[in-house]
């Protein structure tokens, strides 16, 4: 049994057996075969073994050829491995010894062998460990190469799942998540990520259990091994035994069972405690059309912001403008007229590609690169697709349209000169829209914020990003589990950018124009801790993970107006985001005393 330790993304337990992803997206689906079909998985390995050793020949000649025999003789080694009769006995023994099948033997053998060598390597230095590390490569590639023969090169690894899984791997882009579902993905782990990371948000919003960043674990487990992921501690527990196991059922057991103890808040007013309340709007972030329903099941009063990036993921060609149209319609079905849904225009690149960003997914800097509305004023004919699927969709509710990574003001005026042209394209055609869909901007670069009292005189609203604000702000990568310590939604520098925001948008309401809201849509809104500063800061409407929004009223309802003023005015004093970070925990203590507070 191990313990492995990491970053919590999404709560709750998850037992079952380990599904384990590498680069190649190959999968281990059984463990163990009844002891009389032995000879037939000895068979299937000698079958696989001879094919990957021939695939291993072909391609040392062909490299020899190409480009001489020092690189042609790596492909020579590792023929060599696969043709040794020490490796095959080895894996025939698990075979016969243990009722291992083909599939979790290779893996197996092949682990405690990778594992042993990287024992070594951190023994020694220089050419030992080099040497050693080329063999952990060749090992894992001969693994790979095993396992897909023997699983006939499969393509889509979730495709054909017949039992729950727990998905392990070095990390998960969104198109590999885009698939999951909770009746098929119980929990995932991964070596990489932090907690603000898409992939995060995604398990988030789908309510899987999932810890991130743990570090180097896969080569300590295989497909079929039992492991339990507790996304509420950040635990990853590989091959527990009978007591933990025990406990942690019972400890799920309890989690499935407890009521919601929010939920009979779910129909009552999101109000301060004032003696004149004063409403305090919450809104569900969504990734997917099907989660509005969450929206609705946890008191959301709309959803004020719905990524649609998810609809270009694991598609063989672009969204069309009927499919962009179709998902804006089952939202608004769901959520009726009278409820706002703000619709985020496509922000791929970055950590999130698909065949429509693939010409810029090896930037250099991708974060920094052609990504968001860069990308779509690029590839002008993908933002006219959406841009007039949303305006169709106006007609069957409160849609808004909102633009992602806005860094200037020109930029904003070029994604609201297309818009009007879409207007006019459409009014032409004689196609039934909305005319006067309100447009709004994401404040999620320091630029912006900057220029936050400009930009308020182009938009009908704001929402502050506070995910990609904090990273830009900090420069420290959200993705990056060295640079945690530097990621803190409560260091001074974010939280006068939030303030410079909202005076803007005051300002423009005192300026006589009609009322302009400003939402905060980052993982800080979905965090009671940060909701007392905030709303002292002067923010009125917050949207987060749908299963937040309860804890949220929780908070809401025992806040007053003034106090929170003052809990901003002395979160501002402060220096550092520790000293910000104990001040919000101590107030929310004493606030909240029956509540624990991390």
């Amino acid at each position: 049994m191990e313990h492995r330790y990491g970053i919590a993304v999404s709560p709750g337990i998850a037992i079952g057996p380990a599904l384990v992803l590498d680069s190649e997206g190959v999968l281990i689906s059984q463990r163990t075969v009844p002891p009389e079909q032995a000879d037939a998985e000895v068979a299937r390995l000698y079958r696989a073994l001879d094919e990957t050793a021939a695939t291993a020949r072909a391609d040392r000649e062909r490299m020899t050829a190409r480009l001489g025999s020092a690189l042609g003789n790596i492909y020579g080694a590792q023929q060599s491995m696969i043709e040794s009769g020490w490796l095959r006995e080895q894996i025939e023994v698990r075979i016969r010894a243990e009722s291992y099948s083909a599939e979790y033997a290779v893996s197996r053998v092949i682990r405690d062998m990778v594992k042993r060598l990287e024992e070594v390597i951190a023994l020694r230095t220089n050419s030992g460990a080099s040497d050693a590390r080329r063999s952990v490569t060749e090992f894992i590639d001969v693994e790979r190469q095993v396992l897909a023969a023997l699983l006939g090169h499969p393509g889509n690894p979730f495709a054909n799942l017949t039992e729950p899984v727990i998905v392990l791997a070095n990390d998960l882009m969104p198109s590999d998540t885009a698939d999951f579902g909770p009746r098929t993905i119980h929990a995932f782990a991964t070596e990489s990520g932090g907690n603000t990371s898409h992939t995060a948000i995604l398990a988030g919003a789908l309510e899987l259990p999932a810890v991130v960043g743990i570090g180097r674990f896969l080569t300590d487990v295989s497909g079929g091994d039992t492991v339990i992921v507790d996304g509420s501690e950040g635990v990853l527990i590989i091959d527990p035994d009978d007591e933990t196991l025990a406990k942690y059922r019972e400890k799920r057991a309890h989690l499935l069972t407890r009521q919601d103890r929010y939920e009979h808040l779910r129909d009552k007013p999101s109000v301060t405690a004032d003696p004149v309340p004063v409403p305090i709007r919450l809104l569900g972030n969504i990734e997917l059309a099907q989660e509005a329903a969450h929206c609705l099941d946890r008191g959301a009063e709309g959803v004020g912001l719905y990524r649609t990036e998810f609809l270009y993921l694991n598609k063989s060609a672009h969204p069309t403008e009927e499919e962009h149209y179709a998902a804006y319609a089952s939202v608004l079905g769901t959520l009726g007229a009278n409820r706002p849904v703000v619709i985020r225009t496509l922000d791929l690149g970055a950590d999130k590609f698909s065949s429509v960003s693939g010409a810029v997914a090896n930037e250099k800097n991708p974060f920094l690169g052609l990504r968001s509305v860069r990308l779509c004023l690029r590839q002008r004919e993908l933002f006219v697709t959406q841009l007039r699927a949303i305006l169709r969709a106006g007609l069957l509710g409160d849609v808004r349209v909102m633009f992602p990574m806005i860094s200037t003001a020109d930029e904003l005026r070029q994604c609201k000169t297309l818009l009007n042209d879409v207007k006019e394209e459409l009014e032409y055609a004689g196609v039934p829209f909305k005319r006067d869909v309100p447009v709004g901007t994401m404040i999620e670069v320091p630029s912006a914020a900057l220029l936050a009292d400009v930009l308020a005189r182009e938009v009908d609203f704001f929402s502050i990003g506070t995910n990609d604000l904090i990273q830009y702000t900090l420069a420290a990568d959200r993705n990056n589990e060295h640079v945690a310590n530097l990621y803190s939604p409560a260091d001074p520098a974010v939280l006068r950018l939030i303030r410079m925001v909202v005076q803007a948008a005051q300002k423009e309401k005192e300026h006589g124009r009609r009322a302009f809201d400003v939402n905060v849509c980052g993982e800080m809104s979905g965090e009671p801790l940060y909701i007392p500063l905030l709303v002292g800061l002067g923010l009125r409407q917050f949207s987060a993970t749908p299963r937040k929004i309860p804890e949220i009223k929780r908070v809401v309802r025992e806040l007053r107006i003034p106090e929170a003023e003052e809990v901003a005015r002395r979160a501002l004093a402060m220096e550092s985001a520790s000293q910000v970070t104990s001040y919000l925990r101590d107030h929310l203590r004493k606030m909240l005393p029956s509540e624990a507070v991390d």
